[in-house]
């Protein structure tokens, strides 16, 4: 049969099934191929909080949704225009999420009575009303599956667990997608068992050809590839990105990367991929606790390496002596913390702002830090590269707040070159003069303390918990010297102030106004922004990085808006802090706790409330 092709410029897919029906790896098939034919994208992969739920079950579901179009993109969207749900569970979990007269396309092989059952469905979903507002699309996944890879020798299991490229297939077609970057990577994967790879190429094949002659596809669709600045792409996650940035000032500092750190979710892929790296004299430990492994990473930092540990919330609580520890020796590490649902365990795969506070108080006696956030899943290149600049430029702990969102999610990322970075110039000692020389002796610009090599001839000296003399380092219980130490390290993180960027505002001086938000919200504020601005309404938009210090043009900004709007997913951390900092300013908050991200419709709605004066 013969079908058309409509053009269309963005749309919104979400993969769902059990988390052992590969959902993860569909999704990031689809997003590496729409990466590489020009679209701008941003996905959220939502795992399942679950190790080992059971089958068939809503705690089982793992998701995959992806935004794509032929425009900028920033958001993985609200809700699906096309869900791919491999169980009752996945249609279930996911209903709620997808547009009016949205495409459902199910495995009506698992579409039985007990997996009604197991999704907690009272009755049959396709047959009870419950889908008649959308375009159901009932395609037997599972059979046509095992019938595309019959002919190959592999086990009974693995023929079942091919539907995914199945599915694949269906949604290649749908929206015009090749096939070949998927099989380069199936023959890559697969390299050891190549009949392994010949079965879901099968497979992708079979999916591909069936939305070719279903009659219920009555067309496929076509998104243009979008208008990004000149470069080669590739999409890239968070953690990829932040520990490629690492990678990247290792290089352009001198100075050999050490990773210490204890794997914790949703952290631990960045130990994972610097640990393939040995090849750029990057040494990874894979420490048996959180204390090991900040710990371990102070220990390289003394002795003159870029050294950074990686965790989440409930590490970089374990972590707090220890960073205390880093600040008072002023040596230069840095701790990525990967921000998950909280308190305590809390939401392991879940997203949320939860740790900004004990980023900035959350240690014993007067140790500030410098605190920054990354804000989108390239950015954490940018961010994790700054941070170690500032850390081995002022000599002091940096803390680097991403979270599971921007983690996760993927994004294309122009590659950079790394002689294009800023220059990144340690705070070393100069070996031909070491009688000049003392170990708590600072440069007036930035208070840094000299960076001395254990085992230097002549720069010997002692560092530790207890506090010292100010030059000298000899330990000191003097009270005035302890009062003078402690002003003189909180000066130093202030200085930093001097570094960095000013804060930039999108939009109108005097707008109605001001959206405030910080680290991983921006995609989602400034989907939102942009509808506001299109609606024709006032406003303006400000997005933070640099938490601790605050950009030093913050008041300056802020004094020209009326109405500021701090927009987190936390009850209200970021604002407390903009309270204390500049106190003579009026906010207004929206919040958020549900270990998800910030909906389009949600902003849009809230702003304009604040703008028709609903909200006091």
């Amino acid at each position: 049969m013969t079908k058309g092709i409509e053009e269309i410029d963005e749309v919104v897919i979400k993969f769902a099934g059990d988390s052992g029906d590969g959902m993860q790896l569909t999704g990031s098939q689809f997003s590496n191929t729409t990466a590489f034919i020009g679209n701008d994208l941003s996905t959220f992969p939502d795992f399942p909080a679950e190790i080992r739920a059971p089958q068939g079950t809503v705690a089982g579901v793992s998701g995959f949704k992806i935004q794509f179009g032929n425009t900028n993109v920033y958001s993985p969207g609200d809700k699906a225009d096309v869900l791919i749900a491999m169980n009752p569970a996945a249609l279930k979990a996911n209903l709620d999420w997808i547009k009016h007269r949205g495409t459902i396309i199910i495995d009506s092989d698992s579409f039985k009575s007990k997996d009604f059952e197991k999704a907690q469905f009272t009755s049959n979903p396709l047959e009870d009303g419950t889908l008649e507002e959308y375009n159901l699309i009932e395609a037997p996944i599972t059979k046509l599956t095992k019938d595309s890879v019959a002919e190959f020798d592999i086990e009974n299991k693995s023929r079942t667990r091919s539907k995914n490229m199945f599915a694949l297939g269906i949604v290649y077609w749908l929206f015009s997608r090749p096939l070949n970057i998927t099989e380069d990577f199936l023959d890559a994967k697969f390299k050891k068992n190549p009949e392994l790879a010949k079965a879901n190429k099968a497979a992708l094949k079979a999916g591909y050809n069936y939305a070719l002659t279903v009659e219920l596809l009555p067309s496929s669709y076509k998104i243009k590839a979008a208008t990004l600045p000149k470069g080669k792409y590739r999409s890239i996650t968070g953690n990829i990105a932040t520990a490629w940035g690492f990678l990247a000032a290792a290089e352009n500092s001198g100075l050999k990367l050490f990773l210490g750190s204890y794997p914790i979710t949703p952290a631990s892929d960045i130990l994972h991929e610097l640990s393939k790296h040995k090849g750029f004299d990057v040494i990874s430990l894979q420490a048996e606790d959180e204390i090991a492994g900040i710990c371990s990473a102070i220990g390289a930092s003394f002795a003159g390496s870029l050294a950074i540990t990686t965790t989440s919330g409930p590490g970089l609580a374990l972590k707090g002596e220890a960073i205390g520890l880093a600040m008072m020796t002023e040596l230069p590490i840095v701790i990525v913390d990967v921000q998950r649902g909280g308190p305590s365990t809390g939401l392991p795969t879940k997203t949320e702002q939860s740790d900004l506070l004990q980023a900035v108080y959350g240690r014993n006696g007067e140790s500030p830090v410098i605190v920054i956030a990354a804000s989108t899943p390239a950015n954490c290149f940018d961010y994790a590269y700054m941070a170690s600049k500032l850390a081995v430029e002022h000599m002091t702990p940096v803390l680097l707040l991403t979270d599971g969102f921007i983690a996760n999610g993927a994004e294309p990322w122009r590659i950079k070159n790394t002689k294009d970075l800023p220059q990144i110039e340690p705070s070393v000692i100069e070996k031909n003069n070491p009688d000049s020389w003392k170990p708590y002796l600072r440069d007036d610009e930035k208070l840094a303390r000299k960076w001395a090599v254990p085992g230097t001839k002549g720069f010997e000296h002692r560092i530790g918990g207890l506090e010292k003399q100010e030059v000298t380092g000899n330990v000191s219980y003097d009270p005035a010297n302890h009062e003078n130490m402690v002003k003189l390290r909180a000066e130093k993180v202030k200085k930093v102030a001097d570094f960095i960027p000013h804060l930039e505002v999108l939009g109108e001086e005097q707008a109605e106004l001001l959206i405030v938000g910080w680290g991983g919200t921006q995609g989602s504020l400034l989907t939102a922004y942009n509808e506001l601005k299109k609606q024709g309404k006032n406003v303006a938009f400000a997005h933070f990085n640099y938490i601790n210090p605050l950009p030093k043009n913050t008041a300056e900004i802020f004094a020209n808006y009326k109405n500021i709007v701090v927009c987190e997913l936390n009850l209200g951390q970021f604002v407390k802090l903009l309270r204390s900092e500049l106190p003579q300013f009026d906010y207004k908050t929206y919040n958020k706790v549900q270990g998800l991200p910030f909906t389009k419709a949600e902003l849009v709605d809230k702003f304009n409330e604040i703008l028709e004066g609903g909200e006091k």
